[in-house]
């Protein structure tokens, strides 16, 4: 199907050309019925599938621009993720023949300017971090016990950030009967005491997909062993030659240290963890954008919320000790259709981590740096696999094999060799009796 099969209002069809979407994602084909429906939802999708407009579209269909009110309300657990849904917002409302008023409420910009213009007009939509949009709710400044809709964005990263009561106390000014629209890449558990309370007989949709991330996404392991990190970060960045590369690492202090090495070799590259100033940190993204940086180091968290154009590749400085972080560090890049690397290094006490991440569906390639360029390298469980391809003997007959071996007398090795095959023409025969008792025992079943 393509968008124009959903009939949404011409002017949200007019936006929909101006920026060339013509077939929606799985997620947006699945969801956006689900969320013209009325009914309460919890979307579960992978990062960068069309979140945003899975929810944004319904809203706009069904606003009614002549009403002095605010119908819907948007939450979004950082700055730059809650500017990027208010520049998403704005796109779709500059098509509409009547005025919309769209709130941007974050922290780090002017409250009493809000609290002024609030005065004179109430916004249709409010989009903006838990914090700030709650503020204005308790001070009576924002009214929005009349809007249908409440979207709750990226859940889980707004519970790992603490601002889930935040977001509780929001919903308890909202109307009973009002929509909730809840987004993430992932559930986690403790997310379930919010949806019980809130949601009424929600539609639970997760979105599959062959793998968690984007299939135009190539997944690099490079050991580490033996090597200096640092200097290994900095080969790998000077082979890559990014349009723009995010380099993910577990700590400030790691961010610290790794931002200085690299800016002392010659590369350019920012720096984002939670000890960054909010102007300072506004500042960063502003560059970014202008394509001053082709490295930016950074912290998970910090993150998290920022959706950045153009990421080429990701390089994973180590793994995060939360494993769902992988996913959304990954999720950086390939987006949009576009192809992206990203390169996790690796030591050898990281194999049950490594395990982990395949078993959520994630295929490594194993690479090395030689010769100047990367190439394909041994699989690190080449030697389990080798040995799980012989045959499997219990320690009796690995005893007499192993005496087999032993430069003793030809009649002795004819002896042990008719030990080891009449033990294995006995193991044979118990095999053959215990199929035919079950063969047996299912024909007196099925009469």
């Amino acid at each position: 199907m393509t968008f124009r099969d959903f009939n949404f209002k011409p002017y949200i069809q007019e936006a929909l050309d101006e920026l060339h979407f013509v077939d929606p994602t799985p997620v947006q084909q699945k969801l956006i019925p689900v969320v013209r429906s009325g009914r309460d939802l919890v979307g579960e999708s992978k990062t960068g599938s069309g979140k945003t407009h899975t929810f944004l579209l319904p809203i706009f269909e069904k606003l009614d621009e002549a009403k002095n009110e605010t119908q819907v309300v948007i939450t979004a657990p950082s700055r730059e993720l809650a500017t990027q849904i208010y520049q998403a917002t704005k796109q779709i409302a500059s098509h509409a023949k009547n005025p919309i008023r769209i709130g941007h409420y974050v922290g780090g910009t002017d409250k009493k300017r809000q609290i002024e213009k609030l005065k004179a007009n109430q916004p249709h939509i409010v989009i903006g971090t838990p914090g700030r949009i709650y503020d204005l709710v308790a001070s009576s400044d924002l009214d929005i016990h009349k809007a249908h809709t409440f979207v709750v964005d990226e859940a889980d990263m707004t519970l790992d950030m603490g601002f889930l009561g935040t977001v509780d106390k929001i919903a308890a000014s909202l109307p009973k009967d009002v929509q909730i629209l809840v987004f993430s890449a992932t559930i986690p558990q403790k997310l379930q005491p919010f949806l019980k309370k809130y949601l009424t007989n929600p539609v639970m949709e997760t979105i599959k997909t062959e793998t968690v991330i984007a299939d135009t996404i190539d997944n690099w392991l490079i050991s580490t062993k033996g090597r200096d990190k640092n200097a290994q970060i900095l080969e790998i960045s000077k082979l890559l030659q990014p349009f723009l590369a995010m380099i993910f690492v577990n700590t400030k202090e790691r961010a610290d240290d790794l931002h200085a090495y690299l800016s002392s070799n010659g590369l350019k590259v920012a720096k984002i963890h939670g000890g960054i100033s909010p102007r300072e940190r506004k500042r960063i993204m502003n560059q970014v954008k202008q394509l001053d940086y082709e490295y930016i180091v950074a912290t998970d968290l910090a993150a998290r919320g920022i959706d950045i154009e153009g990421v080429s590749h990701v390089i994973n400085d180590s793994i995060p000790q939360d494993l769902s972080f992988f996913v959304h560090r990954v999720g950086r890049t390939g987006r949009n259709g576009l192809s992206g690397i990203a390169i996790t290094l690796y030591q050898p006490s990281d194999d049950s981590d490594i395990r982990e991440l395949e078993k959520m569906g994630i295929r490594f390639v194993p690479k090395v740096i030689k010769n100047g360029e990367f190439q394909d390298t041994y699989d690190r469980d080449r030697r389990a696999n080798r040995e799980k391809s012989y045959q499997k003997l219990d320690t009796e007959m690995i005893g007499l094999v192993k005496k087999k071996k032993k430069k003793i007398k030809p009649g002795y090795k004819k002896k042990i060799q008719w030990k080891v095959d009449e033990k294995r023409r006995k193991e044979r025969r118990a095999a053959n009796r215990a199929k035919g008792r079950s063969e047996r025992k299912a024909k007196r079943q099925s009469f």
